[in-house]
């Protein structure tokens, strides 16, 4: 038995870990911006081993092709071979039919990032945040880190350090690099190369739907696609949410997020037995939202970034939930003088849904249809967020080039 004085109770014993584990990663990551600055200070980056690729991409799920394809088949244009990596084996990259991009599987979560830590590119490009910070680590064979955003939101938003450690960062919109470049004043990092690019897969959406035309004729249509967690719709609200869209009359498609599936199963589970699928209620698992979204007339959704797709790409109005968004995990909790400009930007595209109006939820969705100042806001936020309207691709590929040529020394950019 401990002597008396030895003894710690398990809530004091659990702080004390805690606290523990927190001085040791303070530790670990003051060590790193150290050597990032003294990595910087330094002079010229290593250039890569021979005989690896010249432009390389890892993508940690198959649904991030879309973020990707666009920037390949603009290298492609020019010539230039992309390797390709992924951790999903049904990654779309597999069937593309591109002769330049040359897919490689390298197997799930772990597994994937212990040969990521080694490969050879001059460049490689990513949508993935937590370069150097978790499993994945910065390979010495790697000349140049670059990484694209998967939606026009906030990179703050991001787990805490998920771009620290990354040389170049493409952008959308000017509130991106302010945050940005907030968090490396704080931290003392070295600047990263930040270029505004725009956002090439929704150029990419946006020709598609051109080319796609009117949709088909079809009932008003509402559709719920919410994000996952605690303080995202379904765990907010549950089914709730559900039997006040059904009492509307109108047509509802339910489009839960890919977690919500496998992390909240249970739950999901309870809400699609409790609301089965019947003429008004449809629930979609598409991989493609391309089509639900076509023809959907109005959009209901939390801190998902689909808002931004939909409200931009096809000019519709949205519903927003305030989540209950505990910053403390992301990057955004060290900027609490900074507002979000997501937040700034909801009011603008659409109305706020809550527990106090949910039965209001027929005037509500009626008025985001036919009120004149969501268009206008669509029009400024549109104006906020997607630089480079159209040339996305083109302009991403421009800088991926270019940190060829500056890794590999050479003045054109060409192997």
């Amino acid at each position: 038995m401990l002597p008396k004085l030895l003894y710690i109770d398990p809530g004091t014993g659990s702080m004390l870990f805690t606290v523990l584990l927190s001085v040791i990663g303070a530790a670990v990551y003051s060590v790193r911006v150290l050597a990032n600055k003294l990595s910087a200070g330094g002079g010229r980056r290593k250039r890569p081993r021979e005989g690896g690729a010249s432009i390389a991409v890892f993508s940690d799920n198959k649904r991030y092709w879309n973020v990707f394809e666009p920037v390949c088949r603009e290298l492609g244009k020019r010539g230039r071979e992309v390797a390709y990596y992924t951790a999903s084996k049904d990654d779309p990259v597999f069937s593309c039919g591109l002769p330049y991009v040359k897919p490689e599987y390298l197997g799930p979560g772990n597994k994937a990032y212990r040969k990521l830590n080694s490969i050879s590119a001059s460049v490689l490009l990513s949508t993935t945040p937590g370069l150097d910070v978790y499993q994945w680590k910065r390979s010495p064979g790697v000349g140049c880190y670059v990484h694209i955003p998967h939606a026009a939101s906030e990179v703050v938003l991001y787990r805490m350090f998920g771009l620290d450690y990354y040389d170049t960062v493409l952008l959308s919109g000017e509130y991106q690099a302010e945050g940005i470049r907030a968090l490396e004043k704080l931290r003392s990092l070295p600047a990263k190369d930040l270029r505004m690019v725009g956002i090439p897969y929704m150029d990419e959406m946006v020709r598609r739907l051109e080319n796609a035309g009117p949709a088909p004729d079809h009932p008003l249509t509402v559709l719920l696609a919410p994000s996952w967690g605690k303080g995202a719709i379904f765990g907010k609200y549950g089914g709730k949410v559900l039997d006040a869209l059904l009492s509307t009359g109108y047509h509802v498609i339910v489009r839960p997020h890919p977690q919500n599936m496998t992390v909240e199963k249970d739950m999901m589970d309870r809400i699609i037995a409790d609301h089965p699928a019947s003429d008004r209620l449809e629930w979609n698992f598409d991989v493609d939202n391309f089509e639900v979204l076509r023809r959907s007339d109005i959009l209901i959704s939390d801190f998902s970034g689909i808002i931004f797709d939909f409200t931009l790409v096809y000019d519709k109005p949205v519903i927003y939930t305030e989540p209950e968004l505990d910053l403390s995990p992301y990057d955004a909790w060290w900027l609490k003088d900074m507002p979000l400009w997501t937040f700034s930007a909801l009011p603008r595209l659409g109305m706020r849904l809550g527990e106090d109006n949910m039965q209001d939820v027929k005037s509500i969705i009626d008025s985001c249809l036919t009120d004149p100042r969501f268009a206008e806001g669509r029009r400024q936020v549109k104006a906020e967020t997607w630089a480079h309207f159209g040339e996305g691709a083109a302009c991403a590929a421009d800088v991926l080039e270019e940190k060829y040529a500056q890794v590999c020394g050479k003045e054109d950019g060409k192997a």
